[in-house]
């Protein structure tokens, strides 16, 4: 079996020359993430993203300096938060960028994938594409239960909602710039991805969710799943964005 992540290699030369009137960006919140961030950086396709940020959020290693090595912009937000993070690369943009993939900095999404995720997108038939860990392959121990069975509730509830089915809350996705600064996104923490799913729902954007191969993250400790206290407190802060956003994003009642 070829190793995970590889088969998406070639997708990285394909329609290349949409790349002149298709601008990439990537953002990469990363904490305390000097061991893997510099390999996460070169492994981007650099015929389809045509700018690297990373959003250094409160590190105390070189996870900064490793970032610049490897070619990336860094950010800085020292407010800690997934969200926050995400938020302060987004305002960084360059004017020119159409396209914004997002992707986790500690080696477990596999950036080969980047072609399969924005391909819809500049073809204009896709707004937002989304990468399943549990549709694609996965290293055994790279995803936890509670991971897992997150990921198919949320996908439920949204479908009850609105009609749109998830398999994942994974945070390897591409979403049209100007979409994505008309969904009002807010959430500081653990729940924007969720977040970004239920408001992309709410507009009627046009979604697609594509399998991704999922690693084992290549260094330092993780953040949510690493322990049972940062499992417990993602999990409560997943299901108030939820109920918060459930009710905020209702639908108006109709005569």
């Amino acid at each position: 079996m070829e190793p995970i992540g590889e088969r998406a290699n070639s997708l990285g030369s394909r329609d290349a020359a949409r790349r002149a009137i298709t601008q990439v960006s990537v953002i990469i919140p990363a904490l305390d993430e000097e061991e893997a961030i510099g390999d996460v950086i070169r492994a981007i396709p650099r015929a389809i993203a045509d700018e690297v940020l990373v959003v250094d959020n409160g590190s105390t290693d070189r996870t900064a300096e490793r970032a610049r090595m490897a070619g990336a912009r860094v950010v800085f937000e020292p407010r800690r938060g997934y969200g926050r993070a995400c938020l302060a690369g987004i305002a960084a943009l360059n004017e020119e960028c159409q396209i914004v993939v997002f992707l986790d900095g500690d080696g477990s999404d596999c950036p080969e994938f980047i072609p399969r995720l924005t391909e819809p997108i500049r073809a204009g038939e896709m707004d937002f594409v989304i990468g399943s860990r549990i549709r694609g392959r996965r290293e055994p121990g790279s995803m936890n239960i509670q991971q897992v069975v997150a990921g198919y509730l949320a996908g439920m509830l949204l479908g009850l909602l609105y009609g749109v089915t998830y398999s994942d809350m994974g945070p390897l996705r591409a979403i049209r710039r100007d979409a994505l600064m008309r969904l009002g996104m807010a959430e500081p923490t653990y729940g924007w991805n969720l977040e970004m799913q239920m408001r992309v729902a709410r507009q009627g954007l046009r979604i697609l969710e594509v399998p991704v191969d999922h690693r084992n993250r290549r260094g330092g400790r993780s953040k949510v799943s690493g322990n049972l206290s940062g499992t417990l407190r993602a999990g409560g802060r997943i299901l108030w964005t939820f109920l918060r956003l459930a009710l905020a994003l209702r639908r108006p009642k109709t005569g």
